[in-house]
């Protein structure tokens, strides 16, 4: 009986482990030194959102508009993958409206999107909530002579002959530019000219091994992915953040995370060490 009871407090205590575990949003202030960040600029604060998956964090994912608004970001990206099925197109007026309310909001499909084959409805409904969505485009925002690029390219899942990264960037003339995509391509995005990218896709190796805090797994399903969250340098003038996400995939199965709770980095942009 005594072992008995021992296994289920166990189990117990398992789930509610794997239940906070999954629930709990890890807020975390990041700092990222861009050289070529004008001094107008010093001090942005990014709020970054990805992989939603159609998760909500209480009604009208409240607690996820909390946890963005007493952050007090300047700006918010949302890097792809907010839903997986055409049934969570609900959850987005509210979390639009919500986001938007707080800081200028910006948008990039993921895979998972193009998957649902709803992209045009969907860029439609966060469009007429306020958010800006960038399709393979840029916007410039100005202080003084300064310019910032803040410029957004959809996943590779939606139409073969979209304006590629590269091609995008010849478009523009800015002091510093700042790309959302989607994918952890963190090594190709080098080679594009932008000075910071932020992505997500890779939902922090889904299952953590504590301790040495790596990822275990790619969306791949390949083990102890590379790129597997945070901040990442290559080069003198190109740095990659990499958001661990907030859901899990719904697709094909619900799936869930492993010492990764759900991340919201809030990233300080800053000009010099």
């Amino acid at each position: 009986m005594l072992s008995f009871l021992i296994v289920l407090a166990v189990l117990f205590l398992g789930c509610f482990f794997i239940y906070w575990d999954n629930n709990t949003i890890a807020v975390h202030e990041e700092t990222i030194f861009v050289p070529t960040l004008p001094k107008e600029f010093d001090g942005l604060r990014i709020a970054h959102l990805s992989d939603l998956h159609g998760k909500e964090f209480g009604d009208g994912n409240i607690r996820l508009i909390s946890a963005v608004c007493n952050a007090q970001p300047d700006l918010i990206f949302m890097t792809g993958d907010l839903i997986d099925r055409a049934s969570q197109f609900h959850i987005l007026p509210e979390l639009a409206d919500g986001l938007t309310a707080i800081a200028p909001t910006y948008y990039v499909t993921g895979n998972h999107e193009w998957a649902v084959r709803r992209v045009p409805e969907l860029k439609k409904l966060l469009r007429e909530h306020g958010v800006r969505v960038l399709t393979n485009e840029y916007e410039l925002w100005t202080r003084g002579d300064a310019v910032l690029a803040i410029a957004g390219v959809d996943d590779p899942n939606g139409p073969a002959d979209q304006k590629t990264g590269i091609e995008l960037r010849r478009e523009f003339q800015a002091d510093c530019s700042l790309l959302l995509t989607h994918r952890d391509t963190v090594e190709e995005y080098a080679t594009w000219g932008y000075d910071l990218v932020f992505c997500g896709h890779g939902h922090g190796g889904i299952f953590r091994i504590p301790i040495i805090d790596r990822g275990l797994l790619s969306t791949n399903r390949t083990f102890f992915p590379k790129y597997d969250g945070g901040a990442y340098a290559l080069g003198e003038n190109y740095a990659c953040y990499v958001s661990r996400g907030l859901g899990n995939n719904t697709v094909p199965f619900q799936t869930f995370r492993l010492f990764n709770p759900p991340d919201l980095p809030i990233i300080t942009l800053r000009a010099s060490a």
